[in-house]
């Protein structure tokens, strides 16, 4: 999937910027970087597993941020370095993209090839949930690590696996789940979430986000997929066959076609 120094530079998405907190000083070891993210994001589907709500927070949105931004947003509710835990009421909340985002920025300030991946992890609330996690280069081989895996949700998930390096079992990117349903291995309306956002449909709008993030656009159009109608779940076999090319090449700079409900 090309050399990975392709994903050794920032991003717009991932610079740290030049607000009053940076990645100067932060530790290498990922599993540390981990700890440091989760100390500074909260989940907005988690609140209460924190014991907080809502109410205690200025800004809750699923709105995935350039690092920049969400540094000084992080900066604004509590000046202290990045590496001091804050108290679950003082962090920015977001998203599972929001701590991939961050950890991946943290690994390319250190000169780590890392990206923002797209697919379904096994370990949530149904089979195959959508979510995204940071893939990083080391010791020859592309890792997957999920940093929002931490002591509070860990253990509600029954999480027994190494977080740093995803079994393979554990996370699939969206193009091998769009293979798998392709292949007639998997049950499409397995990958998603409820029954409004499950099936081929889904799963494609997962490789289209998959496929823009691995080429440095961790946001795009395809985020607006609660925009759907139901006909736009009916795929043709012409959107099928250049999801198959994508699926199978997401760091391809081919034409990226906006989604067709945008426009309207």
């Amino acid at each position: 999937m090309g050399s990975p120094e392709r994903w050794r530079p920032h991003g717009p998405m991932s610079a740290p910027g030049s607000g009053p907190l940076n990645f100067d000083g932060l530790p290498t070891d990922v599993g540390a970087l981990c700890h440091v993210v989760q100390g500074i994001l909260i989940h907005s589907d988690w609140l209460a597993a924190y014991g907080v709500s809502e109410a205690q927070f200025r800004t809750v949105s699923r709105e995935t941020l350039p690092l920049a931004g969400r540094l000084k947003q992080i900066a604004d509710l509590d000046g202290a370095v990045l590496t001091a835990e804050r108290a679950t009421d003082r962090r920015a909340v977001g998203t599972c993209r929001d701590y991939a985002l961050m950890l991946c920025g943290m690994l390319r300030q250190q000169g780590v090839p890392a990206r923002v991946r797209c697919g379904f992890a096994a370990y949530f609330r149904r089979e195959w949930e959508d979510h995204w996690i940071c893939e990083y280069w080391r010791d020859e081989r592309w890792h997957r690590a999920d940093a929002q895996l931490d002591p509070v949700i860990a253990p509600r998930l029954g999480i027994g696996f190494d977080f740093r390096d995803l079994p393979a079992d554990m996370f699939v990117t969206a193009g091998e789940a769009w293979r798998r349903c392709r292949a007639g291995e998997a049950d499409p309306m397995s990958f998603g979430h409820g029954e409004q956002a499950s099936g081929l449909w889904f799963v494609r709008v997962n490789v289209m986000r998959d496929h823009h993030s691995v080429n440095g656009r961790e946001t795009s159009d395809w985020d607006t997929w609660r925009q759907a109608k139901a006909v736009d779940h009916v795929l043709s076999e012409a959107e099928c066959a250049r999801t198959d090319d994508l699926a199978a090449h997401p760091e391809s700079s081919s034409a990226r076609p906006s989604p067709p409900w945008v426009g309207r």
